[in-house]
């Protein structure tokens, strides 16, 4: 039963999120605006795969080397790269130390 409700509450975020990109890439950006806020709301209560996932699936539709704050995919792409940052994501820390071995 837990993990069934994990389950459905993960694949809503995902849609929403999938239907915010459609809505912000095709135009429609006054009911993206709308989704955009709910997965700002919604980004403390993600878990750490969560915020991965979402991560690589913005990292495809924006250049993180650009500075685009104007673009609300590439703004929620920064803000939950600065989430897993501020979380102490173990990724991000595990990905540092791999990069220290190679020293």
């Amino acid at each position: 039963m837990v993990i069934r409700q994990r389950d459905l509450k993960e694949s809503r975020h995902v849609e929403i999120l999938e239907a915010f990109i459609l809505l912000q890439t095709g135009g429609y950006t006054n009911e993206a605006e709308r989704l955009y806020h709910r997965l700002l709301r919604d980004l403390d209560n993600l878990s750490s795969k969560e915020l991965i996932e979402d991560w690589r699936r913005t990292l495809l539709l924006v250049d993180p080397s650009a500075n685009r704050p104007e673009d609300p995919i590439w703004k929620y792409h920064w803000t939950v790269r600065k989430q897993m940052e501020k979380r102490g994501e173990s990724t991000i820390q595990r990905a540092r130390k791999l990069a220290e071995e190679e020293k």
